[in-house]
């Protein structure tokens, strides 16, 4: 109960606390229960046993459907005013309620599923001195926890102790950011037991990045801050063993707290229809309204006529108040309730098709795509922003190393005997490295000319590589003999040491001191003088080292405009062909570093490290003074050359965002990443291009400097526009209670795209700012947030959907995207190896990014399709359905007579005229998916809601109006008089009545026959045997057997044999057809004609080309760029200090014991883990 409490922010007196600091001692649980913090159980349904049935019947009676179907229900339960049976309502609103229900239970059944295996964990936790296992829900804040390898982090926990040198555990972060990469966290210098500490720290938030408290410890207080904090999501990786205090519990944890409010999202068809039900009520209303008033004249002017026949006389007032609820029974109709289960059947199909379709599944994860919701199918035809994360969902965040430039000579192309490029691929001889016997197997290279130079012992091309294996933070691991695993901080620096181990200089190992290295097969090991390390400002890095032989050298690696400025005058010329080749380089997306070095007098460096030292230890300004120090060191470099790193995008992302592009989509990409590499992805993607009139960059520290940013560019892109935004404001919503605040597009001449930092962006979505972001935004066709929070993801979602009244798609792959999936309309996740937070969030979920254009071009486009002709369609049919009956409670004394035969009432919309809709709305296409592909512009149409709205709603019922008319007045004139063929009437109301329905269900047909565009077998079968079956049914009901059987219930004896016998009823059936359908083919006629649309051109193309051309095989374009490089590197500042003390060293275990008594763990044994090119087996090509 404490916990559900404290999950609510309540206290047992009832008001909301919110919590300002937490306080917990170790160990102490009576005193941490007391505070009433959550317990580590987690929740993610929403039902249990009890309370599923009258929450889920709750839900759905808010539906205001359901509830005016259950209203009518009330209605028909009073003899007095039923004029229709009762489970013509019953049965159909009983199915809905079933089938909505079962869907709701089966998915909060498989959310109990993922809650119950994910709380039923097994975790050691110390409990009076000794472990004792227990299951993660029954952990407690306060408690100490034991975790082993490759176990899952429990809760947040203060990093006490761990089984390597100076307590630092390596952690997978994949379950929050999506990287597979392995970070570093500390814990205290030296292992101690804090079962009396006191911790008091921030209250629950959901910063990933920071954290600050302070634990008390025997009189001692410590800080704590993040790099002590392991979260929840995080996976222990090469470290046997680390304990921690539980600070956070269950819903209070960082990764729960990212993973933001749950909303039950609807389609904005869902809201339309909510409106358009109001307001066909209210047109219910005033028809009914009509008819009783008409009823009440009647029966004040004729009724009179038979007061002697009944019983109580004639009450006019009275009468036309029971015949208004009549009517409102017999008419309700315009809203049925098979509509509903219609649409959930039609979006449970639409579903299906995602998870069957082959062409998104990934066979290499054996992962298919996945439907995880069936309520916003049709949505998914209708996005027009789109918001991406970066890692692992553009990129594989994996890198390779593709090319290099050594002393004005570029490696890495292959050329033919004519001097042409030849094209890389899966079947592309590789370099031989089995000469190598310290090579990674791994690594992937064309180029053998390379390997020639280096076994040759070019000098300039083994200093390339000594510099690559010595100027870096790598560290080292060697468990077998020769079998070599690097940690990387960044992938970036794991391809570079790589590439040198395999090409002759292995990085083998390293302690504070010295570094050593396996030279073309001889062992030599460096001292290590110096590492002036890399930031965001230096982007560079450097290492001296003194040789065996006592040469002292400097070598660097960082940015070639860095670098270039730093060169003596010598290397000119060099640096003019390497420039060249880094152009080139990043031409191609790679990303590129400049090497140099330098060697160094002996005296110079004693002096220079006693005033790095004096620098070092000054208590004023030290990183100005080191800054100088590194500066006036750097100098006079001679360049080696230049790496080409590829950050692999994810295959096929590049066309992927083409294609959506010319679907007027507009991508916007939200990453955590810096600035250099954010750019460089977006060069990469085709996102930034070279031809872009400007990208501004916008990375101002202050609030007014960043608005300066936002005016400066908007004005650039619109010099003669107005300086206040256009905004328009309206109601929309049930009752238009809900006020709404549009923002209009400002036309833009050029393509402009602009790159904005965190920072700059916290003060652009302050209140007084977000819609001069937006409008500068808007105006880009690309937009880049780098370094941006979690939280800072949602709220630029939001800002949109708030401003934009567009649909948005937020795609992503880590639990800092989950907030940003929660917020968008529409949230995908991609599944694979990266954490399944982002999926188990999401709408939809598929292994690759590429399949996005898929599920929008083709299953969204189609879902939306198929959805809105079936509305037009549904409500064309019903609303001539009841017009029909409007019509003829003029000529009945508004007696709330029906027009049909109640058995034709019951089974028009659940057995006639049901399954022909199904499949269109299932079936049909307008151009199949290839067509789909080539043209993305199709997909416009349903961003402008073009095919179903209030206007076209409007339409559908004036269409309706006419074509009741033709069928009710058609068939009344020519069966008026009208005698047989042997002189006998049959002016009959049975005749009629038959006559009438017969003909509208023709018409209705041959409309639904219009309407599709797309025949298949099922759409012939399930047209042609519903109007079989309608004839079937008639014959049978209206025989003399069913009659003799239940008289009162099929009293139309004889009537179909005896009128569809008659020319003139089949000749009546015709003209009524052909009236209905008539200006339909003239308007469609004269629309093509006249104003075509991009699908009748598309569609008309298709007639003309009936053969699919090939489809052409994909290239990879070569870009050209003008850009000086394409300079990134996802290194952080602080890995020099370090590997110079030593904290990154690894020991054997058996240095550290235990701080408490271990018992045999069943998690298996631990996996080394290492960087490594990942080179995926060859799958098909992709087809549209």
């Amino acid at each position: 109960m404490g916990s559900l409490l404290s999950q609510l922010g309540l206290e047992c007196g009832g008001k909301a606390v919110k919590e300002e600091e937490r306080h917990l001692r170790a160990n102490d649980r009576e005193l941490n229960l007391s505070y009433k913090y959550a317990d580590n159980a987690i929740k993610t349904s929403k039902y249990n046993i009890f309370t599923f049935l009258p929450l889920n019947l709750f839900e759905q009676f808010q539906r205001l459907a359901n509830a005016y179907f259950l209203f009518l229900l009330c209605l028909q339960s009073i003899p007095e005013v039923s004029s229709l049976p009762w489970y013509t309502t019953v049965v159909p609103l009983v199915l809905v309620l079933s089938m909505t229900m079962a869907k709701d239970g089966s998915d909060d059944m498989n959310r109990h599923r993922c809650d119950k295996q994910v709380n039923n964990r097994q975790v050691e936790v110390l409990v009076e001195g000794e472990l004792q296992s227990e299951k993660w829900m029954d952990v407690q804040v306060g408690d100490i926890v034991k975790l082993e390898n490759n176990q899952f982090v429990t809760a947040d926990l203060l990093l006490l102790s761990s089984s390597e040198p100076l307590n630092l555990v390596y952690i997978e972060t994949a379950e929050l950011d999506g990287c597979v990469s392995v970070c570093c966290m500390h814990a205290f210098p030296e292992p101690f037991c804090p079962c009396v500490g006191e911790v008091r720290c921030e209250p629950p938030n959901n910063r990933l990045d920071k954290f600050t408290g302070t634990l008390t410890l025997k009189g001692e207080t410590y800080s704590l801050d993040n790099e002590r904090i392991l979260l929840r999501g995080c996976t222990l990786r090469n470290t046997q063993w680390c304990f921690g205090l539980v600070v956070f519990g269950g819903p209070d944890t960082k990764l729960m707290q990212n993973c933001g409010r749950t909303t039950f999202k609807r389609t904005s068809i869902d809201r339309l229809m909510n409106v358009l039900v109001l307001s066909i009520f209210g047109f219910l209303m005033i028809m009914c309204l009509i008819l009783a008033i008409g009823n009440g004249i009647w029966e004040y002017q004729e009724g009179s006529k038979f007061a002697a026949f009944l019983p109580k006389g004639v009450n006019a007032p009275f009468s036309a108040f029971l015949t208004f609820w009549s009517y409102v029974i017999i008419l309700n109709t315009v809203v049925p309730i098979s509509l509903y289960v219609s649409v959930e059947i039609i979006r449970l199909g639409n579903s299906f098709y995602i998870n069957w379709d082959r062409k998104m599944y990934y066979p290499k994860n054996d992962t298919p795509a996945e439907a995880r919701t069936t309520t916003l199918n049709e949505e998914l035809g209708q996005i027009k922003y789109i918001f991406s994360d970066k890692t692992g969902t553009l990129t594989q965040n994996i890198m390779t190393f593709n090319k290099c430039s050594i002393n004005g000579k570029s490696y890495g192309e292959l050329l033919d005997f004519s001097g042409q490029r030849v094209e890389m691929n899966e079947k592309t001889e590789k370099v031989d490295f089995s000469w190598n016997n310290l090579a990674d197997p791994k690594f992937c290279f064309h180029d053998n000319s390379l390997v020639e130079v280096v076994r040759e012992g070019n000098p300039e091309v083994q200093a390339f590589f000594r510099l690559l294996a010595l100027c870096h933070t790598v560290m080292p691991e060697e468990k077998k003999e020769g079998e070599l695993y690097y940690q990387a901080q960044s992938p970036d620096e794991g391809a570079l040491v790589t590439a040198a181990r395999n090409f002759g200089f292995v990085f083998r190992s390293r302690t504070p001191e010295s570094i050593t290295v396996v030279e073309m097969g001889e062992l030599v090991t460096y001292e290590l003088l110096a590492v002036l390390d890399f930031n965001n400002v230096r982007k560079r890095m450097s290492v001296i080292v003194r040789s065996p032989e006592g040469k002292l050298t400097l070598y660097c690696k960082g940015a070639d405009t860095i670098i270039f400025e730093r060169l003596n005058p010598s290397c000119s010329n060099l640096t003019e062909v390497t420039t060249l080749h880094l152009n080139e380089f990043a031409g191609e997306g790679l990303r590129t570093l400049a090497l140099a070095y330098k060697d160094i007098d002996p005296e110079y460096m004693e002096d220079w490290k006693l005033r790095h030292h004096v620098a070092n230890t000054a208590m004023d300004e030290r990183e100005e003074k080191l800054d100088a120090l590194y500066e006036e060191i750097e100098k006079g470099l001679l360049l080696l050359g230049s790496t080409a790193v590829e950050d692999k995008l994810q295959d096929g992302v590049p066309q992927t965002i083409e294609q959506l592009s010319k679907a007027d989509i507009k991508i916007w990409v939200l990453t955590g990443d810096k600035q250099e590499t954010a750019e460089n992805i977006g060069y990469s993607c085709n996102m930034l291009r070279e031809e872009m009139n400007e990208v501004f960059i916008v990375s101002a520290n202050t609030a007014e400097e960043v608005r300066k940013e936002l005016q400066t560019a908007r004005r650039k892109m619109t010099p003669d526009g107005t300086e206040e935004p256009t905004v328009k404001k309206s109601r929309s919503g049930l009752f238009c209670l809900q006020k709404t605040e549009t923002v209009a597009d400002e036309p833009v001449n050029g393509e402009y795209a602009m790159v904005i930092n965190g920072h700059s962006l916290a003060f652009a979505l302050e209140k007084d700012m977000e819609i001069e972001l937006l409008r500068t935004a808007c105006m880009c066709q690309t937009v880049i947030c780098c370094r941006v929070t979690p939280l800072q993801k949602a709220q630029v979602v939001e800002l949109v959907k708030k401003y934009k009244q567009a649909v948005t798609l937020a795609i992503g792959d880590g639990a800092n995207d989950v907030s940003m999936i929660k917020a968008a309309h529409i949230g995908v996740g991609i599944s694979g190896q990266e954490g399944m937070q982002a999926v188990l969030s999401s709408d939809y979920s598929f292994a690759q990014f590429r399949y996005l254009q898929r599920l929008l071009l083709v299953h969204g486009r189609w879902s939306y399709l198929r959805m809105c002709k079936f509305l037009r369609y549904f409500f064309y049919k019903n609303f001539t359905f009841t017009f029909v009956h409007f019509w003829y409670g003029f000529f009945c004394g508004f007696s709330a007579q029906t027009v049909f035969d109640e058995w034709f009432i019951t089974l028009f919309n659940l057995v006639y005229t049901a399954l022909p809709v199904l499949s269109l709305s299932l079936f049909d296409q307008d151009v199949n998916d290839w067509w789909s592909f080539q043209y993305p512009q199709l997909y416009t149409p349903g961003q402008l809601n073009q095919y179903f709205s209030k206007r076209a709603f409007v339409y559908t019922v004036l269409h309706s109006g006419y074509s009741s008319l033709v069928l009710f007045f058609i068939p009344w004139a020519a069966m008026y008089d009208t005698v047989r063929d042997d002189g006998k009437e049959i002016v009959d109301y049975q005749s009629f009545a038959l006559l009438a329905q017969t003909c509208l269900l023709i018409a209705v047909s041959i409309q639904l026959g219009l309407d599709t565009h797309y025949w298949t077998a099922m759409n012939q079968f399930f047209l042609w045997g519903s109007l079989s079956v309608y004839f079937a049914v008639i014959f049978t009901m209206y025989s003399n057997g069913m009659f003799l059987t239940l008289t009162s219930s099929f009293p139309f004896i004889g009537t179909a044999r005896n009128s569809l016998n008659q020319p003139n009823v089949w000749l009546t059936m015709l003209l009524t057809s052909v009236l209905c359908v008539l200006p339909v083919v003239a308007y469609r006629f004269l629309r093509i004609l006249l104003w075509p649309t991009i699908n009748d051109k598309v569609r008309y193309k298709v007639r003309q080309d009936k053969v699919l051309p090939p489809t052409p095989r994909r290239v990879q374009a070569r870009r050209t760029s003008t850009r000086r490089s394409g300079y990134a590197f996802s290194h952080a500042q602080g890995y020099g200090d370090l590997v110079t003390s030593g904290k990154f060293l690894r020991r054997t275990p058996k240095s550290r014991p235990a701080l408490f008594s271990q018992t045999d763990s069943p998690l298996a044994q631990t996996q080394p883990q290492f960087y490594r090119t990942i080179s995926e087996r060859e799958e098909p090509p992709l087809s549209p």
